[in-house]
């Protein structure tokens, strides 16, 4: 079997990379991360062959799963500003929206 030259996206959007930065800001520890990741287009690929960079990520199908999620991440955090009691602002949650909807749209664009 050849192996795979795309470069592909996290399925989770690079969540695990995001809370590890945080854990090691806040308490001087990091953990190490597995060394393969579940991809958008749902292989198991090495950690090295995924990007959060949509100019980066040549996987089609990653490339559409990310367009989708991050559409939807706009979508959720925009709601998140409207909720009586939430912690975000409603000019933080739109402009975290716009950060999200600016990567779909570069996702996008293949």
């Amino acid at each position: 079997m050849a192996a795979d030259p795309h470069i592909h996206v996290d399925a989770q959007l690079g969540g695990q990379v995001a809370s590890r930065r945080i854990l090691a800001s806040a308490f001087g520890l990091a953990a190490d991360l597995p060394p393969t990741v579940r991809t958008g287009c749902g292989q198991e690929v090495p950690r090295a062959m995924t990007s959060v960079r949509p100019e980066s990520v040549t996987c089609l199908a990653c490339r559409r799963f990310a367009c989708h999620a991050h559409t939807q991440l706009a979508i959720q955090v925009e709601s998140f500003g409207a909720m009586p009691g939430s912690p975000l602002s409603a000019a933080q949650a739109t402009e975290a929206a716009a950060h999200h909807r600016a990567l779909a749209h570069r996702f996008a664009a293949e």
